[in-house]
């Protein structure tokens, strides 16, 4: 079957560096291709420059023998290629259809804009994915799900023959990811090509049926899925297999520094009580949206819970806290909290990297304190936690999403927490990032910190823990050491609880 796109010796540098070195990709009709590598391998930028986003500074695309010239994305989309990025490029302060016709407006016989048009194709669309959202809902207002379905809703309500999703399903859950694949099945049919960017190993293998693997810029090499397994594609990305993704354990924990009991997360809900050891990385599991959030959230007063006492390190801990001081007061503690959306949430971008990572040493200090330089504290802390950048000063915003959630959690390290309350600790990020990542949080716990994660990933949840709880339907129905946990069992107790 003739190539429906070939890329052939696209190279790219930003600055002198080289991003892209010689690579080739050919998209077959009818097929879904799966693009894989570490962060900073290339994938993106290959695609920005498909998307018309970056013209490459060798090579060439190429359509039927026919040399493509995108010079904007415009020009691509007039081609028929719809992209989806991975950084949502949704305006917050206009409604979802206005989103989704952005650009594109339809207009009355007046010449003003359609809004009446624009709503109901809109809330068509979104049907079709199976959303019950109002089309005049502010994008603001949505969550990060929601808001990554409309990204998609948007992208495939385009007349397009080329769809490339950038980590689409990183914050959907497992119905939603359902949802979509229903619809990226439907494309392949319709003979499309989706370009498919992820780390999730099950979502490749489940819909992709080609892998082309970059690595530091260059092509590895393009199989059949057929051919490989997740571990043979493990090792093909980063050199080493999957059983070696996971530090240790770590050995008799110490006392306990966080306890909850009685804690009642909503009025229906059975009360429950938690505990979290020096030394020790503990797991909230279970399906998606069952509590696990909820009960986060409500340590550092983003929720309010219907009861509960908490203590920490043998203090009370007052509930609920406010939302406006809980996260600062619970830091004076030595608890840390890492939010799932580590760009809207966690991290300020337009702040340099030395900054981000010295924001909690400074917001410690006194309002009206004369300000310190932690410039050696800060350099000690990238070494450490081996963040790739030129320097410190540099924007956070352009490193990688493995390199921001090390900075991300650099902060608090910096900071001397005793505690880490962690969401989605790999979220976007690649498996030689997530490997590092695990190892900086069991070096944490082997210092005498203390970890409480949650994450949608099961797996990961078992290799990276020591206990286990799971969650379901608001209060926890089970506990299991992590070395007997399966996604077998966790299921079993999420489900017959």
């Amino acid at each position: 079957m003739e190539n429906l796109v070939e890329m052939s010796g696209i190279s790219k540098a930003f600055g002198g560096n080289a991003v892209l070195k010689g690579v080739s990709l050919a998209l077959k009709p009818g097929s879904v291709h799966a693009l894989m590598g570490e962060n900073g391998a290339g994938k993106s930028t290959l695609m920005k420059i498909l998307a018309g986003v970056h013209q490459p500074d060798d090579g060439e695309i190429l359509s039927e023998g026919k040399r493509l010239n995108f010079a904007n994305p415009r020009d691509a989309l007039g081609f028929g290629i719809s992209t989806i990025f991975q950084e949502l490029s949704l305006l917050p302060n206009m409604t979802i259809a206005e989103n989704m016709f952005l650009g594109r407006e339809p207009t009355t016989a007046f010449g003003s804009v359609d809004h009446a048009r624009m709503n109901k194709e809109a809330r068509q669309a979104l049907g079709e994915l199976g959303l019950d959202l109002d089309p005049t809902t502010l994008v603001s207002e949505l969550s990060i799900a929601e808001r990554q379905f409309v990204e998609i809703a948007h992208g495939i309500k385009a007349e397009a023959n080329i769809f490339i999703l950038d980590e689409p399903t990183a914050a959907l859950n497992a119905a939603d990811v359902d949802t979509l694949n229903k619809h990226i099945r439907r494309l392949r049919a319709e003979g499309k090509v989706i370009v498919y960017i992820s780390h999730r190993m099950d979502e490749i293998f489940e819909i992709c049926d080609t892998v082309t693997v970059l690595k530091d810029g260059e092509l590895v090499a393009t199989r059949s899925l057929s051919e490989m397994t997740p571990a043979s594609l493990i090792a093909m990305m980063v050199g080493r297999e999957l059983k070696d993704l996971f530090p240790e354990r770590g050995g008799e924990p110490g006392p306990i520094v966080l306890e909850v009991d009685g804690f009642q997360i909503s009025d229906s809900s059975r009360p429950f009580a938690l505990s979290l050891r020096r030394g020790e990385i503990v797991g909230l599991a279970g399906l998606e949206g069952q509590g696990q959030q909820k009960f986060l959230r409500a340590l550092v007063g983003q929720f309010e819970p219907v009861g509960g006492k908490a203590k920490v390190k043998g203090e009370d801990l007052p509930l609920p806290l406010s939302a406006s001081g809980g996260i600062r007061q619970l830091q004076r503690m030595g608890v840390a909290f890492v939010p799932e959306d580590r760009k809207e949430d966690g991290l300020f971008l337009g702040l340099s990297i030395g900054h981000n990572i010295a924001a909690a040493l400074h917001s410690s200090r006194p309002a009206l304190a004369i300000a310190r330089s932690y410039r050696t504290l800060v350099e000690m802390t990238m070494t450490s936690m081996s963040v790739k950048t030129v320097g410190p000063s540099a924007p956070v915003s352009t490193l990688s999403g493995g390199n921001q959630q090390k900075v991300l959690l650099g902060r608090y390290l910096a900071a001397d927490m005793d505690i880490l309350l962690i969401e989605e600790p790999t979220r976007g990020v690649d498996v030689g990032a997530k490997s590092e990542i695990y190892r900086l949080l069991r070096a944490f716990t082997q210092r005498g910190g203390a970890v409480l994660v949650l994450s949608r990933e099961t797996i990961e949840l078992i290799g990276l823990s020591d206990r286990i709880y799971v969650v379901h339907n608001d209060t926890i129905v089970r506990e299991m050491p992590a070395s007997q946990a399966s996604e077998h069992n966790i299921l079993d107790a999420a489900l017959s609880a």
